[in-house]
């Protein structure tokens, strides 16, 4: 027996953001660059422009963003928000249950702050019980290490290679909780569907009974995150 499946479809995730409009240091205002392992993920912008810089093995790109824009990219994309008039605002939508915001997310920066998980998290992690004040400082101080680390992979692509390698190595304990958000969410949500195509193939519309409906408010507002301040759901 397949249970149904109540999240949101497909098993994503979605977020508000406003992204960070803090001058770095190539002039430009925006958020932290960074690289998804396991997940794409999208963006409908809803207010402002910008843009959003990737960087692939393909080369060096850059996306515009206007209200009505829909972009998204697939894992190994390194992304860059830029905010262009101070008011881009997006919805997010995250694979996998929201997982690039709980775990499958590495930063941009320079390589001696990839050596291991505990150097990484030593430059990265933002106190959650400090004052904002300080919650933006280490934000921002973050976000611009990893901007440095950035100008430095687009002006040097041959490094990469080596920069998925310390990524990949940085998650690696976190594959099993990964996994099981995977189960529970976009796998759990596709085999929902099967099972509900192999009813209705066999005569039974059963399941429409089971029907639900679900909202929800957000369950956090104005977080630091990556790429901006963001107003979280619960949906799994």
């Amino acid at each position: 027996m397949v249970s149904p499946y109540e999240g949101l479809p497909g098993g994503v995730a979605v977020s508000h953001l406003s992204v960070y409009d803090w001058p770095a240091a190539d002039g430009l205002r925006g958020g932290t660059p960074h690289m998804h392992l396991t997940c794409s993920e999208g963006y409908v912008v809803t207010a402002g422009s910008g843009a959003v810089q990737t960087l692939t093995a393909a080369g060096a790109e850059r996306t515009p963003l206007t209200a009505g824009t829909v972009a998204w990219f697939t894992p190994g994309t390194i992304h860059r928000l830029v905010n262009e008039d101070g008011g881009l605002r997006i919805v997010v939508l995250m694979q996998n249950s929201g997982l690039p915001e709980a775990g499958d997310a590495v930063l941009t920066l320079p390589p001696a702050h990839l050596t291991d998980p505990e150097t990484y998290a030593a430059a990265t992690a933002i106190p959650a019980d400090a004052p904002e004040e300080e919650q933006e400082r280490v934000a921002r101080a973050r976000r611009d290490l990893a901007i440095e680390g950035y100008l430095r992979l687009r002006e040097n692509p041959k490094e990469l290679p080596a920069f998925h390698e310390a990524a990949a190595a940085l998650v690696r304990h976190r594959l099993a909780a990964w996994r099981d958000r995977w189960e529970r969410g976009a796998a759990a949500a596709s085999a929902a569907t099967g099972h509900q195509l192999d009813r209705l193939a066999a005569g039974d519309a059963g399941h429409l009974a089971d029907a639900v409906v679900r909202s929800e408010a957000p369950s956090a507002r104005g977080k630091f995150g990556m790429c901006g301040r963001l107003d979280v759901y619960r949906t799994d």
